[in-house]
């Protein structure tokens, strides 16, 4: 029996098959984004439930993420080895197991791991999607088919967190994962009937399988390094033994990748001036991007005590803005330099995250949300611009590397800003914390003030004296945890602030190394 290749579909359902596909590859990839936005407005639930503190939670978003990078790598591989429909079922096969063994974890551990493989799978999904809406749009119809890509990946950031919220509010975190399941077992289905699948005479390429196990290696060693620096001490063995392993993984894959002849990563392509500054303002866009993604839900459940509920409702109108605006920016950049795009675009982000960086437990609702919404316009304005920007300067045999290689800059930088942000988040407390320690004592006014009233109601309460000394100082810890926390997350805030700023420089000089080209 011949094999159902794209021609043989389009042979049977006729234009029909562009609809078909098109909804087939957007229920795998919402079901895959939905799952990467939804778990950020569970983290505080997920820290209570298996009493961790937010450098180990953390990695709930950074292993996804840094899982995710390293399967957009095997994307090309997977499809010329096995063709879209069996890595299509495959990847969503995977992605239900890994999503029933996150609702079912028993401990943070299994959670952790499962994030990871949901990682994988939605770094597979995503070009894999885009590839397939090429194969079956005309070129003359593909900038719809890139419009309904961007619907499917927007929808999830859209409406997670709101959903998130929802189902923990009525359930609990655990339905954060079961949620995404009928939607993956759905696309499952369809796609055995309207995906394509591998022709039989097509060569198979070769998997760059040391360049994948030293990548993987280094990101994994030098993010857990990072993660683990705070709490075992950044000149403690163990760290030190992982920065070094890192280090010795990462120019071991940078040595072989320019010598193997099939590489993971093509590092030739950053031989293009414009090329390589375009990939350093997406790894540092993406440094920035994720860490604020991570960092507001946190903020608004953990210091001003929203619900998940609300925390999912303060991102929805940045997601659906950004859903509106998208096309513009799309449109707008065709007709606009792409580095006017992307400076204004970062000082959107930059300017929003400074003004985060003001925030406290009494910041209004809509103040943060307008912030959010400021830092989403930023983000339609950059990702075509910046893609635009990047491919523009190549030539034809190299588009593919260079596209990949953008989409791994980016991923790249997310996973190391929500790791690096963490790590900023817990110095940046324990620092304010003890300053804030070292001025309670009994010539601190307002302190002993506090400690009188609070006293005074104890005893109206019927405490005994001893008691209502112990709960007066407890109550003064208290407050000064959270005031010590609000100041960790602004420093952080204003951190993402100079990150993008400093995301300016090599987006001047993208717009330079273009003029002197032309």
């Amino acid at each position: 029996m011949a094999s159902e290749t794209a021609e043989l579909l389009a042979a049977r359902y006729g234009p029909r098959l562009r609809l078909y596909a098109t909804g087939t590859a957007m229920l795998g990839m919402v079901s895959a984004v939905l799952t990467t936005t939804i778990v950020n407005v569970a983290i505080p639930d997920i820290m209570g439930a298996f009493g961790i503190g937010q450098d180990r939670a953390q990695w709930l978003a950074t292993g996804a993420l840094a899982a995710m990078t390293v399967g957009m790598l095997t994307n090309a591989w997977l499809v010329s080895s096995f063709g879209e429909r069996r890595t299509f079922i495959g990847a969503l096969a995977l992605f239900v197991a890994a999503l029933l063994m996150a609702g079912f974890s028993p401990n943070e551990d299994i959670l952790i791991f499962a994030r990871i493989v949901q990682g994988a799978v939605a770094g597979v999904l995503q070009p894999l999607s885009m590839y397939v809406l090429f194969r079956v749009f005309p070129p003359e119809q593909r900038g719809t088919a890139m419009g309904f890509f961007g619907m499917s990946v927007i929808l999830g950031p859209a409406i997670g967190p709101t959903l998130g919220g929802i189902l923990i509010e009525h359930f609990n975190w655990r339905y954060v994962f079961f949620a995404a399941v009928p939607v993956a077992l759905a696309a499952m289905l369809l796609g055995g009937f309207f995906m394509p699948e591998r022709d039989d005479s097509s060569k198979r390429s070769t998997f760059d399988l040391i360049g994948f196990a030293l990548l993987a290696t280094a990101l994994g060693t030098l993010l857990t390094g990072l993660s683990n620096g705070q709490r075992e001490g950044w000149d403690s063995n163990l760290v030190l033994s992982l920065f070094a392993l890192a280090i010795t993984c990462g120019l071991g894959f940078l040595a072989w990748e320019l010598k193997v002849a099939q590489p993971l990563v093509e590092l030739r392509v950053l031989g293009n001036g414009q090329f390589t500054a375009a990939a350093v303002v997406a790894f540092i866009f993406g440094l920035g991007l994720f860490g604020t993604v991570y960092l507001v839900p946190l903020f608004v459940q953990l210091v001003q005590k929203y619900s998940a509920f609300n925390a999912g409702l303060l991102l929805m109108p940045a997601g659906l803005i950004l859903g509106v605006f998208m096309p513009l920016a799309g449109y707008i950049a065709d007709h606009t330099p792409a580095r006017a795009l992307i400076i204004a675009g970062l000082l959107c982000f930059g300017i929003s995250s400074y003004w985060l960086a003001a925030v406290d437990s009494n910041t209004p609702f809509w103040t943060i949300a307008w912030l959010v919404v400021l830092s989403r316009v930023g983000l339609a304005l950059i990702k075509p611009s910046l893609n635009l920007a990047a491919l523009r300067p190549l030539r034809v045999e190299q588009l593919s590397q260079g596209a990949g290689m953008i989409n791994f800059a980016r991923q790249l930088g997310g996973a190391f800003g929500v790791n690096t942000l963490s790590v900023v988040l817990d110095r940046r407390t324990t620092f304010h914390s003890e300053a804030l320690t070292s001025t309670q004592s009994g010539a601190n006014t307002a302190t002993a003030e506090l400690l009188r009233e609070m006293q005074a109601l104890l005893a109206q309460a019927g405490v005994s004296p001893d008691a209502q000394i112990a709960g007066a100082l407890h109550y003064l810890g208290r407050v000064v945890h959270a005031q010590a926390y609000t100041a960790g997350f602004r420093d952080s805030f204003l951190v993402c602030a100079v990150i993008f700023t400093a995301a300016l420089v090599p987006a001047w000089i993208m717009g330079m190394r273009r003029s002197r080209t032309a």
